[in-house]
């Protein structure tokens, strides 16, 4: 087989997850929080890969075609049931682990007296409130009641021979999902409860007096539900209304995973599969007594100092620190700011300063995904009324995104920005900003250039570089990629930036055979990529035709990888690694040997079919010599990487590099994580900076 396959690539990636919250070396609140993510990204896999599986078995017309999807999604089930049990014995560990350090999550049967009455009392003045039982009946579909990812309790009311069910939602949108206990004394023993156990021990006070009972029990569940829906097509509405319409279809999709307590009794489970409409290529998914793990990753910060990683502090920029604004500091040098190393808040500055600066006359930006609360935003609606012309693209078909976009769509419009929603078929997943300035005689134009979204809160834990330039002939490209929003039907070159699909797929293809014909002329030639997922099979092909020529490629992949590297005469000079570790992987970089002129590129595009073909994309190139030595040292460090790193190879095993150091690291040989050493080359880059500017 020439491609590893993309869904269960996607499942390796979620192991390595797992892989960090097994990790006896990472702090223990670290490790549970990791298993909180790993929940999280297994909700998502429900949702999106495993409901498409589901969707391409019903709707394949060729029996060969849908036993293939039958197939696969048999394997996906099993690695699945492998990861859950494997996620179950990390969890006790964990929990073991914290045990020890002075942390316990009890259960009920671990409550003294005293603590279940206490329980008692917090439940009827705190919880009781939020919660209305939801009876069911023989009639009606339970999938169209129950709100998806929600914990609930399954609750069997049963008196003299009649038996009937009872649902109960855990109210954690309402309130905190791990209760404290309070503590005796001075002691700094933390005792915390699930608020799951906190309303099972208080079944009797929800039912009593309002139905008949000899004996109550209840066994958690949840369900994931597909999350593709279906806009209307109706050319009487707009948009947003047809959006809105698609949203409303999410909520009644139908379950593809039951996810439940293995205690449950067989007759319960039977009875909610049915009342789920649940079918053979479902997916039920037997765990622990706990429902939605995924909270696990919002585990509060108790103890030790030492149960969570030391603090990376964040920097500021010197380049910018060292100007009375935002736009000298442009002027002088491309700046590059990698997050969350950098502050987030040099950009929000940016943006802040276009807001009111009476030269600037113009903003134009691309907004993907934005932080609940969002300075930008704010900023761009202050600009309207300082008179700045400001057009705001808004992507609606940010998957999980789509509500809050909605209404930052309307709150811009109604405040005076031009809102536009791109190009039919394509969503825009650039991440841009124009700004113009009027300078004189001169129409000055600034523009940064991201590899993530402008959010405040993902920029405080994904890596993601911005790329801060004055430079004419980028900021020219960067401006007709907005023309091409505005009017994809006209024709638009692209000098330097790779946009797809216009030119994005020809430029990268052009690259690498640059890098073949050199590697058959016996002259050097590398290509050295970072990116979230390697999934196009176009692209893999030529990789391997490109390793066959001799061409060296190293890849750092964070998630799917459909390459497998290693193979003899197909891809034994690919070597492919990924990293997981505090912070998550997102920048996206190619770096082209280009007979030795290093052609390097950051973008917001995986080398991915969708990014491709079906979505706006923007790969700028890097020009300044600084900002393209920092990126390429970055890179080296993460390649180098000798604590966090693992290979990615054909059977995508995920055995850690240089994994004997691991267990015992040679003498003078410390294991430090390439995140803790990029923190350190950039803080020594700041020093060295400061230096000079004193010495001027």
């Amino acid at each position: 087989m020439k491609f590893f396959n993309k869904e269960l690539s996607w499942l390796s990636f979620n192991e390595r997850v797992l892989q960090e919250a097994a990790d006896s070396t990472v702090p223990a609140i670290e490790r549970i929080r990791f298993l909180g993510i790993f929940s999280s990204n297994m909700d998502e896999f429900f949702q999106v890969r495993v409901a498409d599986v589901k969707r391409r078995i019903f709707f394949s017309q060729a029996t060969e075609e849908r036993e293939q999807y039958e197939q696969l999604m048999a394997q996906l089930q099993k690695k699945v049931v492998l990861l859950q049990k494997r996620f179950d014995e990390v969890l006790e560990e964990v929990l073991e682990t914290l045990r020890k350090n002075g942390i316990s999550l009890l259960s009920i049967d671990q409550l003294n007296e005293e603590e279940k009455q206490r329980l008692k009392r917090f439940f009827t003045e705190k919880v009781q409130r939020f919660i209305v039982p939801i009876w069911v009946n023989g009639k009606g579909n339970l999938s169209n009641i129950i709100r998806e990812d929600e914990t609930y309790l399954c609750v069997e009311i049963i008196n003299s021979d009649d038996k009937q069910y009872a649902l109960l939602e855990v109210p954690s949108d309402q309130m905190d999902r791990f209760i404290k206990l309070p503590a005796k004394g001075h002691s700094k023993k933390h005792k915390l409860l699930f608020l799951d156990d906190i309303m099972q021990l208080n079944l009797e006070v929800l039912f009593k007096g309002i139905i008949p009972f000899k004996q109550l029990r209840a066994f958690s569940f949840k369900t994931t539900r597909d999350a593709e829906y279906r806009p209307s097509d109706d050319i009487e509405q707009s948009l947003l209304e047809r959006m809105e319409e698609g949203l409303k279809q999410r909520v009644k999709a139908d379950p593809v995973r039951l996810v439940y307590d293995r205690a449950m009794p067989e007759e319960m489970l039977a009875f909610l599969s049915k009342k789920l409409q649940l079918t053979q290529f479902d997916s039920f998914v037997a765990g622990g007594r706990y429902r939605n793990t995924r909270d696990f990753a919002k585990f509060p910060h108790l103890g030790k100092k030492s149960l969570t990683h030391k603090a990376l502090p964040v920097l500021f920029h010197p380049k910018f620190s060292h100007f009375d604004n935002v736009f000298d500091a442009i002027q002088k040098s491309d700046i590059a700011l990698y997050y969350p190393y950098h502050r987030f808040s040099h950009f929000t500055e940016f943006v802040r300063q276009a807001a009111y600066d009476p030269k600037v006359t113009r903003i134009s930006m691309c907004i993907y995904r934005v932080a609940p609360n969002s300075r930008v935003i704010r900023s761009l609606m202050d600009a309207v009324q300082n008179g700045k012309h400001v057009t705001v693209m808004v992507e609606l078909q940010a998957r999980f995104d789509e509500e809050a976009n909605i209404e930052w769509a309307k709150e811009l419009t109604d405040s005076g920005v031009r809102v536009s929603f791109g190009i039919h078929g394509l969503k825009v997943h650039s991440k841009l900003v124009l700004i113009h300035r009027n300078e004189g005689n001169l129409d000055r134009r600034y523009a940064v250039i991201g590899t993530g979204n402008f959010h405040e809160g993902t920029a405080q834990i994904y890596t993601d570089f911005s790329l801060f330039t004055c430079q004419p002939d980028i900021c020219t490209d960067v401006e007709s990629v907005f023309h091409y929003l505005e009017q994809p039907y006209r024709a638009h070159k692209f000098r330097h930036l790779m946009v797809a699909p216009v030119n994005m797929r020809q430029r990268i293809n052009d690259l690498i055979e640059f890098e073949i014909d050199q590697a058959k002329a016996g002259k050097p030639a590398e290509l050295f990529f970072k990116v979230n997922n390697l999934e196009d099979e176009s692209l893999i092909v030529q990789l391997y035709r490109a390793s066959r020529a001799g061409v060296k490629i190293r890849g750092i992949v964070r998630g799917m990888c459909s390459l497998r590297p290693g193979i003899e005469n197909l891809s034994e000079n690919i070597e492919i690694r990924s990293i997981v570790d505090r912070y998550l992987e997102h920048a996206r970089v190619y770096v082209f040997e280009h007979a030795g002129k290093k052609e390097v590129f950051i973008a917001s595009a995986d080398l991915m079919t969708r990014n491709l073909d079906h979505r706006v994309e923007v790969a700028a190139p890097i020009y300044d010599d600084e900002v393209k030595t920092d990126i390429l040292k970055i890179m080296n460090l993460q390649w180098q990487d000798k604590a966090k790193s693992r290979f990615i190879d054909a059977e995508q095993q995920n055995k850690y590099c240089f994994e004997s150091d691991r267990l015992a690291p040679p003498k003078g040989r410390s294991l430090v994580p390439s995140q803790v050493a990029i923190h350190r080359y950039l803080k020594r880059r700041k020093r060295d900076y400061e230096s000079q500017q004193k010495d001027l």
